[in-house]
């Protein structure tokens, strides 16, 4: 299918989604089982369509289509003070970031949480990711900063890794001009940005760099190797993120070569060591190729002392968080995160 003609089909879907119930199906599919009835309805409209897969578009393709699908969401937003659109300086030039004040900032200032959106470090984008980043700091009740890091292929690995911890940089020494508090420093993502998230923790505890408070990582890829069970067993048929769309993000990110897959920098689960890493909620998809990584850095973090909420929601896909008002799962780990982010600021 011509891309045009996909991008065009992805925004008949997201305005008619919320009608799912009522609509003809195009063609029979039956969903997996294991899946929630209203992923299962999703992913019913989802094969309706018959969207070519990422693999056979061209990035720039690609991250047009995820746009479109975004921009025809007929969601309202969630209310905030404001938002800023700021410029960065980075490592190789400005960063486009937009921060997002919450509505009842006024008594004192409020926490900052640094927010990596997802798309396998080559799709995605501030706009994309706008409804995450107002949720966290909706529910939050925090301030939230959103970055546009370098992405490949134009940029690849590890241009993402050094904006994004420059980011982190700049926002703790700016977080008082910013009306916010600088020793309330939390990192968050999903997905991709989840890897960012978790990486830049990483950094910041070997450099002696600020002070993280909390980590969001929410289904996060920890691991590029791309391998274990949670491939085999979810790695077709299961929506957006499927084994062979992790192997393309792999390739643009980086390359074919195995040791950077196992570089800690794009693979943090297998850092020499996770000891004095800022406590972290992370949430999984029970129906993801990146389920197990999920799991596992849970575990490695726990068994390294560090102080993890693990929250898994059974029959759900990979990228729920961002289907608020679609489906339960979604609107219920926002407000787990939301939780989460205030019960730490508050300390």
């Amino acid at each position: 299918m011509d891309p045009q003609v996909a991008s065009q089909a992805i925004l008949d879907f997201y305005r008619e989604i919320k009608f799912l119930g009522n609509l003809l199906m195009r063609k029979k599919y039956t969903p997996p089982k294991g899946v929630t009835k209203q992923t299962g309805e999703f992913l019913k409209k989802l094969a309706s369509l018959n969207l070519p897969p990422v693999v056979k578009l061209t990035p720039n393709q690609a991250r047009e289509q995820m746009e479109r699908g975004v921009a025809a969401r007929d969601v309202a937003p969630l209310p905030i003070a404001e938002t800023r659109e700021l410029r960065i300086p980075g490592p190789a030039g400005l960063i486009p970031a937009r921060l997002y004040l919450p509505r009842d900032a006024s008594a004192k200032p409020p926490g900052l949480l640094v927010y990596y959106h997802g798309g396998g470090h080559v799709i995605g984008s501030l706009f994309s990711h706008d409804a995450s980043a107002r949720g966290l700091c909706y529910h939050g009740g925090c301030a939230v900063l959103s970055i546009d890091y370098r992405m490949a292929p134009e940029d690849v690995f590890p241009a993402s890794v050094d904006d994004s911890y420059q980011a982190l940089l700049w926002a703790h020494e700016n977080a008082k001009k910013l009306g916010c508090d600088p020793k309330k420093i939390a990192v968050g993502g999903d997905s991709a940005g989840g890897n960012l998230a978790a990486v830049v923790s990483l950094m910041a505890r070997d450099k002696k760099g600020p002070r993280i408070c909390y980590q969001v990582l929410i289904y996060p890829l920890v691991d590029y190797r791309c391998e274990g069970e949670s491939y085999k067993k979810f790695g077709k048929g299961y929506g957006i993120l499927e084994a062979e769309t992790m192997k393309w993000f792999q390739n643009h990110y980086l390359g074919k070569d195995p040791k950077r897959h196992s570089d800690w920098r794009a693979s943090p689960l297998l850092a020499k060591s996770h000891a004095g890493l800022p406590p972290a909620l992370i949430i999984a998809a029970g129906c993801d190729v990146l389920r197990d990584e999920a799991r596992n850095y849970a575990s490695k973090l726990i068994s390294s002392g560090v102080s993890v909420e693990f929250i898994e929601y059974p029959g759900v896909l990979h990228g729920f968080f961002g289907l608020t008002q679609m489906i339960d799962e979604a609107d219920a780990a926002n407000i787990v995160a939301g939780k989460g982010i205030t019960r730490v600021m508050a300390t």
